[in-house]
């Protein structure tokens, strides 16, 4: 396998795959998906690199790009790698005052944004900023500010740069471009502080492409929808993986319309966070339930024939006996395709999940299934994937086998889990501070994550910041509580409190529709979310799930007491970018309701 540079990724790939299908993307008037070749993918990138360099980007200049997931983000960040300049991706969601910062601390001249959203929150800023001089507008639809006399739309940009002048600059450029040079950096989702730009350079990337040839196997006939925010570095590096494989990427640009997307185009792969699955799981749960007798029997059968086939032998790497064999395969091909074809999924090879822990129930319940998935471990610091599931002998509680060439050890003395290798970031951006804590004196990189190796299978424990001490003395990890809670149908979202109090508690954010369903189905007379929310039914029925949950918990990390919110955690307040809790904001907002949950 030959590793290109990111300046010459798509044009190498451009030259050997020519008129082959690169991209997809759906067409929002006409609902139809369009396609991008791997020469027209080339083309977009050189003219937007000339453009780039016509405008006077300098060499490793940072830029910024503020938008959804669209082909012109690809078109950006590797028009910018042949520049030798550095790409900056913003959340579709953050807020104006998020990007201010980010814009500030990396010193952005120029910010290419997606959707009317996105302009208006940057156009906010660029009246006020002394550092933002200019946007680019990748919507044609947008409509500029009347007060706007320095933006421009993303196709105008690039007729700028379509001359030899500046053809020449990017030719000089590629060619001076090493691994050294910064490619991107990825500003973390600040769960405990100050969101921090993790500096990802060529080489971290290129180290990724190689070691994920050695576990993985893709090839150019896969196709991959991007699912993720490109922001993500899961899925800014797989997505990138799959562009060195030859793949055909299939761009999904409103994370709403997924379950849709899915089935007009049946991709071979797509990475996700956890939640994805959870809810594909709780959806199984309530039609098996909701099933007559005989059909639950035949989906119960089904499952657990998979359970047999795919972990007791496949997994082991053992024959499974003939009948068993013949018994999977039947089940395979009615049960299990019917189930992956209403998802969308019927062609799937292989499915990476991260970015969040991941309960052993659900997982065995998707590898029952069929759905081939693969658990693994990562962090933007490390370029994503420090250990993930093998082919075969994932061992169930892990969070796979670490990565080839990648050293991981654990802390004696808090069990921190600690990564060293040419994934590692170089460091924070502009924060000599952070770097000093953020490594040890022999350079291994500090994850703050909990854990325990097992020859070269790495265990989660925790988030060593979010661990819990009870006022009698117990240590509580709420995300593993918090995890036993996520593939109920009736909960949405949970954060679990407990630090320095006597007994653990959570706040619980229902899934509305399927509550509002059962209130009405059992006749209960509410018509607002506060007072289904605060019905004692309602709050019978979810002291019953919890309870029913929580049954392999120690007693001591039993939820006790729980509050039903009737508004859920939102994205930029309680949610990270990348939905994980900031559980300072959540204890500040919720005071009051916490409080109350420890009155004697």
């Amino acid at each position: 396998m030959i590793y290109y540079h990111f300046a010459e990724l798509v044009h190498r790939q451009a030259e050997k795959y020519g008129s082959r299908t690169a991209l997809k993307h759906r067409d929002n008037a006409t609902g139809k998906w369009l396609k991008i070749s791997w020469k027209d993918f080339s083309d977009k990138v050189m003219l937007t690199a000339k453009a780039l360099a016509e405008f006077g980007v300098g060499v490793q200049e940072n830029i910024g790009v503020y938008s959804q997931n669209m082909p012109q983000c690809l078109y950006t960040d590797f028009g910018a790698y042949a520049n030798r300049i550095v790409s900056i991706p913003m959340y579709a969601t953050n807020s104006p005052g998020q990007i201010e910062y980010i814009i500030n601390d990396a010193k952005i001249r120029t910010l290419f944004v997606g959707e009317q959203l996105q302009y208006n929150n940057a156009f906010k800023v660029l009246k006020e900023s002394k550092v933002l001089e200019r946007l680019i507008i990748f919507d044609s639809q947008v409509k500029l500010n009347p007060e706007d006399k320095t933006s421009i739309y993303f196709d105008d940009f690039l007729r700028l740069g379509d001359n030899a002048h500046a053809e020449s600059v990017v030719k000089i450029r590629m060619n001076e471009a090493t691994p050294e040079d910064l490619a991107t950096i990825i500003y973390t989702s600040g769960t405990t502080g100050e969101s921090k730009g993790v500096m990802l350079h060529h080489y971290n990337y290129l180290e990724a492409m190689r070691i994920h040839d050695m576990r993985l196997s893709m090839t150019d006939k896969d196709l991959s929808m991007c699912f993720l925010p490109l922001t993500h570095i899961f899925e800014k590096a797989w997505t990138c993986y799959c562009l060195h494989r030859g793949m055909t990427v299939a761009i999904n640009q409103d994370p709403k319309m997924i379950q849709s997307t899915l089935k007009e185009v049946c991709p071979t792969a797509m990475c996700s966070v956890p939640r994805f699955w959870e809810k594909v799981y709780a959806g199984v749960q309530d039609k098996i339930n909701s099933s007559s007798p005989v059909m639950k029997k035949v989906f119960l059968s089904a499952i657990e024939t998979g359970r047999k086939y795919n972990l007791e032998y496949k997994n082991k790497g053992i024959p499974a006996p003939t009948k068993l064999k013949l018994k999977f395969e039947m089940y395979d091909k009615t049960v299990f395709s019917l189930l992956k074809r209403v998802l969308g999924i019927e062609r799937g090879r292989i499915f990476p999940v991260a970015g969040a822990p991941l309960s052993d129930t659900i997982n065995e319940f998707l590898q029952s299934v069929n759905i081939p998935i693969i658990y693994g471990y990562g962090l933007s610091e490390t370029t994503a994937t420090v250990s993930c599931s093998p082919g075969v002998g994932f061992q169930f509680g892990s969070i796979g086998k670490v990565m080839p060439n990648v050293q991981v050890r654990i802390d004696p003395i808090n069990s921190e889990i600690q990564v060293k290798g040419k994934t590692v970031m170089s460091g924070y951006y502009n924060k000599p501070l952070e770097n000093a804590k953020a490594f040890t004196e022999d350079g291994f990189f500090r994850t703050g994550d909990a854990g325990r190796l097992e020859g070269d299978t790495l265990f989660f424990l925790e988030r060593i910041k979010d661990l819990y001490k009870t006022s009698n003395g117990k240590y509580i990890a709420p995300q593993a509580i918090e995890m036993a809670m996520n593939g109920d149908k009736y909960i949405e979202q949970v954060a679990v409190i407990g630090d320095q109090r006597k007994f653990v508690s959570a706040l619980v954010v229902p899934a509305y529709p399927l509550l509002e369903k059962y209130a009405e189905e059992k006749g209960l007379n509410v018509t607002t979310r506060e007072e289904l929310v605060n019905h004692k039914e309602i709050i019978r029925l979810l002291e019953t799930r919890i309870e029913e949950n929580q049954k392999n918990l120690a007693p001591y990390e039993k939820i006790k007491r729980f509050t039903l919110l009737a508004e859920p955690f939102m994205l930029g307040c309680e949610l990270t970018d990348t939905l994980k809790l900031r559980r300072s904001v959540i204890l500040q907002k919720y005071a009051e309701q916490i409080e109350k949950m420890y009155e004697e």
